[in-house]
C-alpha cells in the first residue's frame, strides 16, 4: 500500500509590531529621534531670539542644540543598533552552519540580554546536536564499512543512493559509477521487487560467467533522507551459512571417522606387523610366502588408510590466517615453476598486493594449479595439454583465473564435496581445501567451463585493500 505524502508544513508567522510598517527599522528609529529632538531645537532657536533679538544668535543657538542633539542621537542609535546587528550575524551564522560565534557582555534582567543569552544556548544546543549526529553518522558509516552483508538503498525512483564495500564486491560495482543509475541498469530490479525476508536469488547478470546463482536473504525498510523515501536492502547470504553448516557437520564427521577407523587401524597394523617379523623371511620356500605377502599388504594398507585419514584432518587444523600485506605476483610464479609435469603458461596482470596468509594462499594455487595439470594431462581430445595462469583487478576484487583445456566439469554441483573425486589417486579435498582458505579470506573460488575453449577456469577472487 503506498504511503500519502506528507503535508507541508505551515510556518506560523509572529507579527513584529502591532501594525504593518512599510519603512526599515532603523528608519523609523531616525524618524523618532528627529521628532524628539525637533522641539528642542525650534525651542532653542526661539529663546535666543528673545534673549538677544539677533536672528544671528537665534540661527548660532539652534544649530548648536542640533549639533548637540545630533552627538546624542549618533550614540543612542549606536547603542541601539549595534545589539542588535551582533545578535544578527550570530544567527547569520548559525543558519550557515557556523556554531563558533557568540555574543558576548549579555547579562539576565534586560531584554537584549536576555535575547543574546537565549541564542547563546541555542548556539551550544545546535553544536552538540550537531557534533552528536556527526558521530552517528561516523558510527554508521564504520559499521557500514566493516558489515559483511551488502547493504544498499534505492530512491523512490529506483536510483541507486547507498551501497557498502560488501554490495561493492557482492555485486561487482564500483561506487562512483554506480550511484545514480537506476535498479534496471544495473540489472537488480529483481532486488527492488523482493518482499521483507523473502529470497533474492541470482548472481549480477552483469558480471561475465555468473551463472552460479547467490541466494540472499532480505531484509528491506524504508527511511526518509531529506524528505524524499527511501528503500534500504539488507542482504544475507544463505548460501554461505548453509556451506559453513556443511564444513561443521564434514568436520564432525570426519573427526568420528578418525577416531574409530584410527582405534581399528592400529591394532590391525601393529598385529599385522608382529605376525609377519614371526614369520620366516621370503624367498624361503612354503606356505609362508602366502602368509607373508598378505600380512605385508595388510600393513601396507593400514598404513594407507592412515594417511589417508590425516590428508582429511587438514580441513580441520586449519588455522586462521596470518593477513600480511603481500605481492601476488612472485606468490604466482613461485607456485607455477612447482608444477614439473607440465609447462604452466603465466601471463602477467596488474601489480597487485593483498591482505593474506602468504602460506596458505600459496596452498590454495597449488590445488588448483595441480587439478589443472591434471585435468589437461587426462584430456584425450587435444595434441597438446596446456595450462595457463592470469589475473586482473575490479574496483574491489582481484580476480585470479587458472584454465585448462581438459575435458571440463562433468559434474559441477560435487565440486566441493568432501570425499567426492572422480580420479582413481584423489583424496577429494584440494577442492575443499581451497574453498576453506578462499573463505577464511572473505574471497571465493569458483569452477566453471571455459565459454571460449574446452576446458575449465577455476576463477579466485579475493579483496583489495589499500595499504
Amino acid at each position: 500500500m503506498a504511503s500519502r505524502p506528507d503535508p507541508p508544513v505551515q510556518r506560523q508567522r509572529l507579527s513584529l509590531g502591532p501594525t504593518r510598517r512599510r519603512l526599515k527599522y532603523e528608519h523609523r528609529i531616525r524618524l523618532w529621534l528627529t521628532a524628539f529632538t525637533l522641539p528642542m531645537v525650534v525651542g532653542a532657536a526661539l529663546l535666543g531670539y528673545q534673549q538677544s533679538r539677533s536672528l544671528l544668535i537665534s540661527i548660532a543657538a539652534a544649530a548648536s542644540v542640533v549639533i548637540i542633539c545630533a552627538i546624542v542621537c549618533a550614540y543612542f542609535f549606536e547603542q541601539l543598533i549595534r545589539p542588535l546587528q551582533t545578535l544578527s550575524n550570530v544567527v547569520s551564522a548559525l543558519r550557515e552552519d557556523d556554531f563558533s560565534f557568540r555574543a558576548r557582555g549579555a547579562s539576565r534582567g534586560d531584554s537584549l540580554g536576555d535575547l543574546a543569552l537565549e541564542i547563546n544556548a541555542l548556539a551550544s544546543t545546535l553544536q552538540s546536536q550537531r557534533s552528536a549526529a556527526r558521530d552517528a553518522l561516523t558510527l554508521v558509516e564504520r559499521v557500514m564499512t566493516s558489515m559483511q552483508s551488502p547493504v544498499l538503498a534505492f530512491d523512490s525512483a529506483g536510483h541507486l543512493r547507498l551501497l557498502n564495500p560488501a554490495a561493492q564486491q557482492a555485486f561487482h560495482l564500483e561506487r562512483q559509477r554506480s550511484i545514480g543509475i537506476s535498479a534496471n541498469q544495473l540489472q537488480l530490479d529483481t532486488l527492488l521487487a523482493t518482499e521483507d525476508e523473502g529470497l533474492y536469488a541470482g548472481a549480477n547478470p552483469l558480471v561475465e560467467h555468473a551463472s552460479v546463482a547467490v541466494r540472499w536473504s532480505v531484509r528491506r525498510t524504508t527511511f526518509r533522507l531529506q524528505g524524499v523515501p527511501h528503500t534500504l536492502f539488507v542482504l544475507s547470504d544463505v548460501a554461505a551459512a548453509l556451506r559453513e553448516e556443511e564444513r561443521l557437520a564434514w568436520h564432525r564427521l570426519i573427526r568420528v571417522l578418525s577416531h574409530e577407523i584410527n582405534n581399528s587401524l592400529t591394532p590391525i597394523k601393529s598385529i599385522a606387523g608382529s605376525l609377519r617379523t614371526r614369520l620366516p623371511a621370503p624367498p624361503n620356500p612354503g606356505v609362508n610366502d602366502d602368509m607373508y605377502r598378505g600380512l605385508t599388504v595388510i600393513e601396507e594398507r593400514a598404513a594407507s588408510l592412515n594417511r589417508f585419514l590425516q590428508a582429511y584432518q587438514q580441513l580441520m587444523r586449519l588455522p586462521v590466517p596470518q593477513l600480511r600485506f603481500i605481492s601476488l605476483a612472485p606468490l604466482v610464479e613461485q607456485v607455477t615453476h612447482l608444477e614439473t609435469r607440465l609447462p604452466v603458461s603465466l601471463h602477467p596482470g596488474p601489480s597487485i598486493h593483498l591482505r593474506a596468509d602468504a602460506d596458505q594462499l600459496q596452498q590454495l594455487l597449488i590445488n588448483l594449479i595441480r587439478n589443472a595439470v591434471e585435468a589437461a594431462l587426462s584430456s584425450t581430445d587435444v595434441a597438446t595439454p596446456e595450462v595457463s595462469v592470469t589475473w586482473s583487478t575490479t574496483s574491489t576484487s582481484a580476480i585470479l583465473q587458472v584454465r585448462d583445456n581438459g575435458m571440463g566439469l562433468m559434474n559441477p554441483a560435487n565440486l566441493f564435496v568432501p570425499f567426492y573425486t572422480t580420479k582413481p589417486e584423489g583424496s577429494g579435498i584440494g577442492l575443499v581445501l581451497a574453498q576453506q582458505i578462499a573463505t577464511a579470506h572473505r574471497g571465493s573460488v569458483t569452477l566453471y567451463n571455459n565459454p571460449d575453449a574446452i576446458g575449465c577456469i577455476a576463477e579466485l577472487r579475493l579483496p583489495l585493500e589499500q595499504s
